[in-house]
């Protein structure tokens, strides 16, 4: 197979990953035809002991390192409130980590392969940009929970996390109401409520009137996972691991759209 076929089906991704991580899609594009063209010419090769994708990103980052993350100017971001300037405010290697993990879907140990670190160092630099984040990030949180025992355990991970619970709910109608006393800046439900009602249901009710992330943490994760609907891009099992639940909180509201086109 030729190197371009092995590597075609990863290229709009390690694009993606470059406009992340320079903050411009045309500056991102050309790292990226740089890396290629070090791989046409034979100056760079793919480590075989990793996959095709992990080993492109290895070689992007190789060029990367040898160029834009030394010449990174931040000249212009410190009024920037969209995702670019968000994250060209976090140090260079965090934010690596951070958009390897949380926006490109690797493991920390194939984080680890791509950045030549050891899987200890890239825990670390994870949890370096998710402090940055959910430092400029604070926003109000409503929790829609019908034990109050996961109640409390949920609300003490988003205070640790330094936002504001400014609600929590037990049914479907507590939740809606709760909306309509306090706009908040991020959801997360259960699925089951304590009336009978649906989670589910309270969270559509709530997305008609806003646009908000929205995090399940569920012990029925069957119920929204059937392919016959949009599905949610945060879902987290019951019993959870704390860890599990702040990533997806700093990434929730990193990533939802609505702050991009906020910011756009």
């Amino acid at each position: 197979m030729s190197l371009l076929a092995r590597l075609a089906p990863h290229l709009p991704y390690v694009r993606r990953y470059a406009r992340a991580l320079t903050g411009d899609q045309t500056t991102g594009d050309n790292y990226v035809r740089v890396a290629l063209e070090a791989l046409a010419a034979g100056e760079r090769q793919l480590p075989a002991e990793m996959t095709p994708r992990v080993a492109l990103y290895h070689v992007f980052h190789a060029i990367w390192a040898s160029t834009g993350a030394q010449l990174e100017d931040k000249s212009g971001i410190e009024g920037r409130d969209d995702a670019s300037g968000r994250l060209m405010r976090i140090a260079p290697r965090s934010r690596q980590a951070f958009l390897l993990t949380a926006l490109e879907g690797f493991t920390p140990s194939e984080a680890a392969q791509i950045l030549d670190a050891d899987a200890t160092d890239v825990e670390r630099l994870i949890s370096e940009a998710q402090s940055d984040i959910d430092a400029e990030l604070a926003t109000d949180v409503l929790i829609i929970e019908d034990e109050a025992i996961i109640s409390a355990d949920i609300e003490s991970l988003v205070k640790e996390l330094g936002h504001r619970v400014t609600g929590t709910a037990t049914t479907h109608d507590e939740a809606v109401d709760a909306v309509a006393r306090h706009r908040p800046g991020l959801v997360l439900a259960d699925i089951q409520l304590a009336d009978g009602s649906s989670g589910i249901d309270a969270v559509k009710d709530i997305l008609k009137r806003i646009d908000v992330p929205v995090i399940f943490i569920t012990a029925f994760p069957e119920r929204l996972l059937t392919g016959e609907r949009p599905e949610p891009t945060f879902l987290i099992t019951k019993p959870f691991q704390p860890e599990t639940v702040k990533a997806a909180i700093s990434q929730a509201l990193f990533f939802h759209p609505s702050r991009q086109r906020e910011a756009a």
